[in-house]
């Protein structure tokens, strides 16, 4: 790989607008502040998520969020819950959360190319009664996510045509596929764990400890 031209680095807006350019109006005046019918309606179809956010420091950090369409549960057109299912303990973006509330969300819905962008702020609750609401095979969240909303628009399709993430028949077989089991193996330096021993760890864990 060639050393990178650092001098060839953008490192202003008004550069980028040169280079860019300014949307048009039905871009601009897309934002909106509140959940209304149509944002609702996005979030109740939507069963996967990404969570953008970021420590004190800024070190920024996305991770996904899914269970059954609509387990987001909109509150009012303000406020939005996340349930906090189980997971590897890690509390990347909680440790975040409280340390920095400014969260990005993204949600999508199969099928559709565009997606719905919610920026807001978010706070970490242990409210057993309005987690309890949210419970799945009769266990309760410890945590949920509570994001103010300050800002929801659609995002257009272009991405996902272009990646053509919807179509199966651009899939890759399940051979030419990463496999987790050996990035782990090698990553975790799990001496005296095989891949195959960790593949049989990760299936136990999805089958039994999903909630």
């Amino acid at each position: 790989m060639e050393k990178l031209d650092r001098s060839q680095f953008v490192g202003s807006e008004d550069e980028l607008r040169a280079l860019i350019g300014y949307p048009g109006s039905l871009v601009q005046n897309k934002v909106v502040n509140r959940l209304d019918e149509h944002c609702r309606q996005f979030i109740a179809q939507s069963p996967l998520a990404f969570l953008s956010t970021a420590d004190a420091a800024g070190r920024c950090d996305v991770s996904p969020r899914g269970d059954h369409p609509g387990f987001v549960q909109v509150m009012d057109g303000e406020v939005l819950v996340i349930p906090e299912r189980r997971g590897n303990k890690r509390i990347d973006s909680l440790r975040n959360i409280v340390s920095n509330p400014q969260i990005g969300l993204l949600f999508l819905v199969p099928g559709l190319k565009e997606t719905l962008r919610i920026n807001g702020r978010a706070y970490v609750t242990r409210d057993q009664e309005l987690l309890a609401g949210m419970a799945v095979q009769n266990q309760i969240p410890v945590v949920g996510i509570v994001v103010q909303v300050e800002e929801c628009f659609l995002h257009c399709g272009k991405a996902m045509l272009r990646s053509r993430l919807w179509e199966p028949g651009t899939w890759p077989s399940a051979e030419q596929l990463p496999s987790a089991a050996r990035m782990l193996a090698q990553h975790a330096r799990a001496e005296g764990m095989s891949a195959e021993e960790i593949a049989v760890r990760l299936d136990e864990g999805y089958n039994s400890r999903l909630y």
